[in-house]
């Protein structure tokens, strides 16, 4: 009989026993849950940071458009909230605020994008606009003339006939070759200086063409030495005492393009001028005295400052 009364209070404790033991076992699982929605918390809270990071540099702070809702106060014998449940509402809030500066950071690079795109259309106009007067330049309205071979005299002793036909190149008769051979070429060891004096001394001596045939070999041959930049600039002036502005604007404009470093660029735009006031391009005269006095700004000598005057005069500048 006590056995029997034993065993029934052995049952009818069981229940309270399984009670008592459900929430221990459920414990772990709760806290396993709330640990891993901490580690994602955590790691959208950093991303946020880095985005706010990256779309306000300066420190400012996008205020989140969604919030965690506030915790209702507490009754005391009240049903209290589940832990699970307050951090999966901080996730979902994080996560919404992540993708709207996520989308603030693709909308700001956009606009970088398209202001660089604008910049860069902005620059090849201003290329072109620049370039336009030289490369447009032709001589009485047709194409740019070639280099046109040297009038062809008669000889000593001729009596006159049929003309001949000119050579490609330029003519030589025994006047202008006793000019030529009484030029003596340079022979001091540097190609690059050699090869420019010589084509100084036949600028010097009013051989234009040939000249201007020796100073493109030496831009050809030494495009790296000091003296290219001397013998491009000689090379328009040739073309402009030779009655040719339309080439020489260009020789001079690739001088500045090319070798804006060089020691006669500032002389090329100067000269540049000159020839588009020769090609009746006044205005384009004036921006390239602009560009000149803005380029090389504090650089010009006193006596330069006073030919851009000149220049502008004469293209009657504003």
């Amino acid at each position: 009989m006590t056995q029997r009364i034993v065993t029934q209070r052995s049952v009818s404790f069981l229940p309270l026993l399984l009670a008592a033991a459900l929430p221990a076992a459920l414990f772990p699982a709760v806290a396993n849950a709330q640990s891993g929605l901490d580690g994602r918390v955590g790691r959208l809270e950093s991303e946020m940071r880095a985005v706010q990071r990256k779309v306000f540099p300066n420190g400012q702070l996008l205020q989140p458009d969604v919030t965690a809702p506030v915790a209702p106060t507490e009754v005391p014998g009240a049903p209290a909230s589940s832990a699970v449940v307050d951090l999966t509402a901080r996730v979902t809030s994080l996560e919404q605020q992540l993708a709207t500066l996520t989308g603030q950071a693709e909308q700001n690079g956009y606009q970088i994008r398209t202001l660089r795109e604008q910049f860069e259309a902005y620059r090849r106009s201003t290329d072109a606009k620049l370039a336009a007067p030289v490369a447009a330049a032709p001589i009485d309205g047709g194409e740019p003339a070639p280099i046109a071979p040297a009038p062809a005299s008669r000889p000593l002793g001729s009596t006159g006939g049929a003309a001949r036909p000119a050579p490609a190149g330029p003519t030589v008769t025994d006047e202008r070759a006793a000019r030529l051979a009484a030029l003596e070429r340079p022979a001091s060891g540097d190609a690059a200086e050699d090869a420019y004096l010589y084509g100084y001394r036949l600028w010097q001596a009013k051989l234009y063409p040939e000249a201007q045939a020796q100073l493109k070999k030496t831009v050809a041959d030494h495009p790296k030495s000091k003296r290219a930049s001397y013998a491009q600039n000689l090379l328009g002036r040739a073309y402009l005492d030779d009655g040719k502005p339309s080439l020489a604007s260009m020789a001079f404009y690739d001088n500045y393009k090319k070798m804006p470093d060089g020691e006669r660029a500032p002389d090329s735009l100067l000269y540049l001028g000159q020839a588009l006031v020769k090609l009746n391009k006044p205005a384009d005269a004036c921006k390239v005295y602009d560009e000149l006095s803005d380029v090389y700004a504090g650089k010009l000598s006193a006596g330069m400052q006073a030919d851009i005057a000149r220049g502008r005069t004469a293209a009657k500048c504003r």
